[in-house]
């Protein structure tokens, strides 16, 4: 939920750590990294945790327009704002949410996992993450399927990467407020199930068997095995054209991703490199 504009100290931040540099690495296929939503840099480093009980559900507290159910851009719009708030009202390092679903099942990356978020209310926010879905209390207030399913996408996703552990919450609950509202909060109690039956985490994408040849140049290679690399590096958060031909921009990003994983930083797209584009560092 949106707190009362003022300075409010961010309990999800270090000040005297180092700033600490975002790998633009998704999870999963639905995942909106903060770079291509237009995140801001955080103003500094981020508190670490470990591990959590779990997640804790939030609504946005506000008005939520229902033409966000029918176009995309306004929910990026939205999220832009609710960082906006966060940093210049509320006076906090940046937005206070781990993860925000959206009713189009996309997930928008906020602090992420390992990092203590800020919306919880102060001394809670390091026993669960905070996902945010986008309705309100007026206007949008009842939760499709899509944004359902885009919560527990976060939540599982929370769970392989930070650490969460299986109490799913709403705002409310330890805490004197509305959110996540009562539309959200009753499939909350009722133990968040995922719409259709489906257990409450989706298995991120599959790594394809590794095509049997080393990406690299110069010269130029080109082929189908270099663009599916490079589409699910697309998918990943990087700049880079699924344009089928392994170039120096393709070995720019073969060399962030191998940073990013402690692997040899060569440029050249092994089998190591290759798996390590399907999976977060």
């Amino acid at each position: 939920m949106l707190q009362n504009p003022g300075t409010i100290p961010d309990p999800g931040v270090t000040l005297c750590r180092p700033f600490l540099v975002l790998l633009e690495i998704g999870p999963v296929d639905n995942l909106i990294t903060r770079r291509a939503w237009g995140a801001r840099a955080p103003r500094g480093a981020y508190s670490p945790v470990s591990s959590t009980k779990g997640v804790k559900v939030h609504y946005t507290g506000g008005r939520v327009d229902p033409a966000v159910v029918d176009d995309h851009d306004k929910c990026v719009a939205m999220v832009r704002s609710i960082q906006k708030h966060h940093m210049d009202g509320n006076g906090w390092t940046d937005i206070g949410y781990s993860m925000v679903a959206c009713p189009h099942r996309k997930v928008f990356e906020g602090r992420g996992p390992k990092r203590v978020p800020a919306a919880n209310g102060a001394g809670l926010n390091t026993a669960h993450y905070a996902v945010l879905g986008l309705v309100g209390n007026s206007g949008l207030v009842t939760p499709n399927d899509a944004l359902l399913h885009g919560v527990l996408d976060a939540i599982g996703y929370l769970k392989r990467e930070g650490g969460a552990g299986n109490e799913i919450k709403g705002h409310r609950d330890g805490y004197s407020t509305e959110c996540p509202g009562d539309a959200l909060y009753a499939w909350v109690r009722r133990g968040a199930p995922r719409p259709g039956g489906q257990g409450p985490e989706e298995p991120g994408p599959k790594t394809p068997a590794f095509p049997g040849r080393l990406l690299k140049q110069p010269p130029i290679m080109r082929g189908e095995d270099v663009r599916t690399w490079q589409t699910q590096a697309k998918k990943r958060g990087f700049d880079l054209d699924a344009d089928g031909a392994y170039g120096p921009r393709s070995d720019e990003v073969a060399r962030q991703i191998q940073r990013a994983h402690n692997l040899p930083v060569d440029g050249v797209v092994g089998p190591q490199t290759w798996k390590a584009t399907w999976q977060t560092p």
